[in-house]
């Protein structure tokens, strides 16, 4: 592969922003390839550069930012174009034609008033002088392509009719609708389940093998290097400190902090042990005579969605069983609307319970009047998955974390407060200081820390935590994962931890339930509903769980083809 001419040749870039406290150097000197129907992969934590990279191929850098040094790109007709210097409508010719990118939120990606087939058709009309109805016929092609079913009908709805998944798929239909010879693509399947994210890299696959398109992914999931990479490049702290053949890197890389990363990335089965030994904890306790009642019982649970405009209610639970007891984790997984969260909220009183039995803190939620479970609310925590739009960003990181001791009349207001606020932040390992700071301030673990403090600040007996690290650095998840294993053995809470990852979920869990269209299909140990998968579901979303080793996830991907074929 090093023989082929490059189709990007990135040789000394160096990225600066301007600011208002100086120039800050976000790639510095960067020396990288990209070879015609290559995966390459680009890994890092935050701030690592590695999207500033993509932005800069694509010409899409903001007027703050100063780039140096050269990014060369082949186009298909045989001239080259050094992207630094290239003028703006230029560039806007390349992009789509030579080069187009896949953002990490398709939803944000695609204008939410006009049709998907209308949008796509006018990228095409906008660098070629194809007509309306030309341009029209490709965009329904290109979405058969990329796997929209009836796609000659769906061509005319709109972005919100669509599922995450197939949002992301119309994305990547615009991107290669013109057959670039190059697609850059951030994060493409960060907030995706796992069935939905082994799809979207299939495709990916599919555009570098059909449509014969060199691809740059994005991403800081080791599992989804593995499974797609030809090469990877990793970048720390705006530097390019490793590349290698994706088998070379994960078998022997070279350098400390590549090392690190692949330690940090969390395997199913790492945390069998600790839940092990805390079932022998209990055996023991009963056997002392020390029963403890369960924190949540849930029996033949049912929720319904009322239907609105005449229209009939939708079941969103159905019919399910479990028990949640102190100083235990029950993780919840399932896929998108599965029934996880909507189960923690009526767990937590936001949605009401419409059938069979669930008793939280020994209130029972059929039926049950605010004014009954107002009293509970302050034994009940939660953490929620994005922390950046659930702390109010008009609050120091101090105010938002004394809410909870002002909301339950445990304080007048934050200065009264401040000493446990103090103790909290301390408690999750952030200094002090930081109770002065604003959300916007805190890196992304550090906001997520910030939120642990605040879901256990009024020492809750039940926490929920929805996807509290799905949008994270391996190496800040792991760290916010060991401090969630340490405050859950030091306070002793239950805990109803939802997420899609198994492997994180295995890690944290006592016991995992699986949950598909509201049914809870399996439930168990790790040992039991990971080591020994006995429903068809819960096989499937094993084997479509990336995991960061190149010949164990070709095996996996094999095993998923096989089980989605039965």
């Amino acid at each position: 592969m090093s023989d082929q001419k490059s189709i990007v040749a990135i040789d000394d870039l160096s990225v600066s922003f301007a600011t208002d406290g100086g120039d800050v150097k976000a790639i510095d000197g960067v020396t990288l390839d990209v070879h015609p129907r290559e995966v390459l992969a680009i890994v890092g934590e935050s701030g690592s550069g590695k999207s500033v990279t993509a932005r800069t191929i694509i010409g899409l850098l903001p007027e703050t930012a100063t780039a140096n040094g050269a990014v060369v790109l082949q186009s298909k007709s045989g001239g080259e174009h050094n992207i630094v210097r290239t003028s703006g409508e230029r560039m806007r010719q390349l992009r789509g034609q030579e080069v187009a990118m896949v953002f990490q939120e398709a939803s944000t990606a695609l204008n939410p008033v006009f049709p998907v087939g209308w949008q796509i058709a006018e990228g095409i009309r906008a660098h070629t002088k194809v007509k309306r109805k030309e341009a029209q016929r490709m965009a329904v092609e290109i979405l058969e392509k990329v796997g929209i079913p009836n796609a000659a009908e769906r061509v005319k709805e709109y972005p919100h009719q669509f599922s995450g998944g197939q949002k992301q798929r119309i994305v990547i239909a615009q991107a290669l609708v013109q057959s670039p010879g190059l697609i850059l693509a951030d994060e493409p399947t960060t907030a995706l389940d796992v069935t939905v994210q082994a799809e979207i890299l299939d495709l990916l696959r599919r555009a570098r093998d059909e449509f014969e398109t060199a691809v740059v992914i994005i991403t800081h999931n080791m599992g989804v290097v593995a499974d797609l990479a030809d090469r990877v490049a990793v970048m720390y702290q705006g530097k390019l400190v490793e590349q290698a053949e994706v088998h070379e890197l994960f078998a022997s890389p070279k350098h400390d902090y590549t090392k690190a990363l692949l330690d940090a990335v969390p395997h199913v089965g790492m945390g069998r042990s600790r839940a092990a030994a805390r079932a022998v904890d209990r055996a023991e306790q009963r056997g002392r005579g020390e029963a403890l009642e369960p924190a949540v019982v849930a029996k033949g649970l049912e929720i319904t969605y009322a239907g609105r405009f005449g229209r009939s209610g939708f079941k969103a639970v159905k019919g399910v069983d479990f028990e949640i007891y102190p100083g235990e984790v029950l993780g919840l997984v399932g896929e998108s609307g599965s029934g996880k969260t909507t189960i923690g909220r009526a767990m937590a009183g936001l949605t009401p319970v419409s059938g069979g039995s669930m008793t939280v803190l020994g209130t029972e939620m059929l039926g049950v009047r605010e004014r009954d479970f107002k009293p509970l609310r302050s034994d009940i925590g939660f953490v929620f998955q994005d922390p950046a739009t659930s702390f109010n960003p008009l609050l120091t990181i101090g105010q938002n974390v004394a809410e909870p001791f002002i909301v339950h009349g445990k304080a007048e207001n934050a200065e009264d407060a401040q000493q446990q606020v103090h103790d909290l932040l301390e408690s999750v390992q952030l200094p002090k200081a930081f109770a002065d700071r604003f959300p916007h301030e805190l890196s992304g673990g550090q906001r997520q820390r910030a939120s642990l403090a605040r879901g256990i600040a009024l020492k809750p007996k039940l926490l929920i935590a929805d996807e509290p690290t799905s949008a994270l650095d391996v190496s800040v998840q792991a760290r916010v994962l060991e401090l969630f294993n340490e405050l859950q053995d030091e306070f002793g809470f239950a805990c109803l931890f939802i997420s899609h990852d198994l492997a994180v979920v295995d890690m944290l869990a006592d016991r995992i339930a699986v949950l598909l269209h509201g049914e809870m299909v399996e439930e168990g140990t790790g040992a039991e509903v990971l080591g020994d998968p006995k429903h068809p579901y819960t096989q499937r979303l094993l084997a479509s769980l990336p995991v960061p080793d190149p010949v164990e996830q070709a095996k996996r991907r094999e095993r998923l083809h096989e089980l989605q074929s039965q």
